[in-house]
């Protein structure tokens, strides 16, 4: 009924599948539909989930730039290699479904929701043809903020940085009025100068302001989960009616 975003519309579909296996490809075509057999034999050795890796990626320079800035977020849940090689054509069983068949999150990420289900990844070699027609939706901008969707959404990474990072300060400023302190017994004197005291100032309330940001992030997630939003909304489906709020057909 509205766009939500890719992610999304994957896990919609996904959680409509029918059949022992689901195979997830972009419509641009630029992954052909016939690499689909490498996956399905890579699959078959025991693997639960396949991604196709193209040989050289036909993107622009801060498309390729943000891509790689998300598979650095994916790092924390998939492992270094699985991460490097994630993309939008992937093959894995249904039955992965079932450990996220209760997430109701509105931001969604399915190569994150697919580790709540197995560690058996791969990947095989496909080809990667130039895009022909219209142009993709994910942009630099778009594919940042997936990043920090992920590492807010499914992970607290960001509030260990914080914490990490005001641990630091504290320690540095322990430094700063043990070397006040020594200055002044030692030598008589008080450290002088404003910009030495406007720069202290400035790192612990830059510091503070970055820690406020992530909780908020945090928080703003919690807001969110709390209104009830949908992860999608189905008007209706190929064989079937969807019955809307009124319990009309």
């Amino acid at each position: 009924m509205r766009n939500y975003g890719q992610h999304n519309a994957l896990l919609c579909g996904i959680r409509q599948a029918k059949h022992a296996w689901i195979v997830t490809i972009d419509d641009d075509l630029q992954n052909p539909p016939e690499e689909i057999p490498k996956l399905i034999g890579k699959l078959e050795e025991g693997y639960d989930v396949v991604y196709g890796t193209p040989h050289e990626q036909q993107h622009g320079l801060w498309r390729d730039l943000a891509s790689t800035i998300s598979k650095i977020a994916l790092r924390s849940f998939m492992g270094a290699e699985t991460a490097r090689q994630v993309s939008a054509f992937r093959i894995f069983r249904t039955e992965l479904r079932d450990a996220f068949s209760q997430y109701q999150g509105s931001f969604v990420s399915i190569d994150v929701l697919l580790t709540w289900g197995t560690t058996k990844f791969s990947s095989v070699t496909v080809r990667h043809e130039p895009r022909i027609l219209g142009r993709s939706n994910y942009t630099f901008s778009r594919l940042l903020m997936h990043a920090v969707n992920m590492m807010t959404g499914f992970s607290i990474l960001p509030l260990q940085i914080a914490s990490l990072l005001g641990f630091t300060c504290t320690i540095f400023g322990l430094g700063i009025l043990i070397y006040v302190l020594y200055s002044f017994l030692i030598h008589g004197s008080a450290v002088p100068g404003f910009p030495f005291l406007a720069s202290i100032i400035a790192i612990f309330s830059g510091a503070q302001l970055l820690a406020l940001g992530i909780i908020g992030e945090y928080l703003a997630r919690m807001h969110f989960r709390t209104l009830g939003r949908p992860t999608c909304a189905i008007r209706n489906m190929t064989g079937q009616k969807v019955k809307n709020g009124n319990n009309d057909e």
